[in-house]
């Protein structure tokens, strides 16, 4: 019995030791960036490498807001980040809904056919998709990212499925008996009940567009309508040698991305376990 304990703890330590120098190995390129960040162009490629920058310079913070309309870029892409989230809460849960709980014989069929889009490449749909929102006059405007988050996407309505399903049928049986209707069942029970698979999709879908690159490229045209990707994306090209700015300018894209995380990620992490992601 004493060596099974040992055993156990030994395996234990192991494993906190492999998780540690793997946490460590994926955050050396972010302290890097950081650091980076806050150098002098002669300390950037010193050897061996400088890892606490001597002297601080947040100067180049300030440089980069000068150079790039930074806040511009921030307002542009809390629009195109926060409002798909809003589409996504609302149509994910209500199609998801249907095709878990709500007896009609459509759900069975539906469903493998909205997991069948998955299987479509981007690259497919982009010209096509152009086509109609330019036809409709959309192009150059905003409404071609956010637009189409209210109408539900495949992966997101799969994970609210998986969660949903969990959710006991005597607990929407008793409450259809009460007499509430699809739509009250649907806001006053599963919504509180999938509180950590909404954090989850909201979490995914913020970094999705706030990361996004391709679709703005394509449909924004002007400059007073770039988001940070594209912001970034410029001031790269502008800024090829001054590594300090860039990175700079790289941590201020990320930082938004980690606060994010680290307020949801509680209900992150349980969200993505319950759903069958493990």
């Amino acid at each position: 019995m004493r060596v099974n304990i040992k055993k156990l703890r030994l395996g234990r330590k192991a494993s906190f030791l492999i998780l540690v120098t793997l946490s460590a190995a994926f955050l050396m390129p972010l302290i890097w960036m950081i650091s980076t960040s806050l150098k002098i162009p002669g300390n950037v490629f010193l050897n061996p490498p400088q890892w606490i920058p001597d002297p601080v310079r947040f100067e180049n913070y300030s440089k980069v807001f000068g150079r790039i309309p930074l806040f511009l870029f921030f307002k542009n892409t809390l629009i195109v980040a926060v409002l798909p989230i809003i589409g996504q809460l609302f149509s994910a849960p209500m199609v998801a809904y249907s095709v878990a709980k709500v007896p009609w014989k459509g759900g069975k069929y539906i469903f493998p056919l909205i997991l069948a889009t998955m299987m479509i490449p981007w690259q497919v749909t982009m010209i096509p998709m152009y086509s109609t929102w330019a036809a409709y006059g959309f192009v150059n405007t905003f409404v071609p990212l956010v637009l189409p988050n209210f109408f539900g996407v495949a992966y997101y309505i799969f994970l609210m499925r998986q969660f949903i399903k969990a959710i006991p049928d005597s607990l929407i049986e008793a409450a259809r008996i009460d007499g509430s209707g699809e739509v009250r069942i649907l806001y006053t029970i599963i919504y509180p009940l999938c509180r950590p698979v909404l954090t989850t999709v909201a979490l995914l879908v913020f970094i999705a567009h706030w990361n996004d690159l391709n679709g703005p490229i394509i449909y924004l045209q002007d400059s007073s309508k770039y988001v940070l990707s594209i912001g970034l994306q410029t001031f790269l090209q502008d800024a090829r040698q001054e590594w300090h700015l860039l990175m700079a300018a790289a941590t201020m894209f990320t930082a938004p991305l980690i606060i994010a995380f680290f307020i949801g990620q509680k209900q992150f992490i349980q969200g993505i376990t319950t759903t069958g992601f493990k």
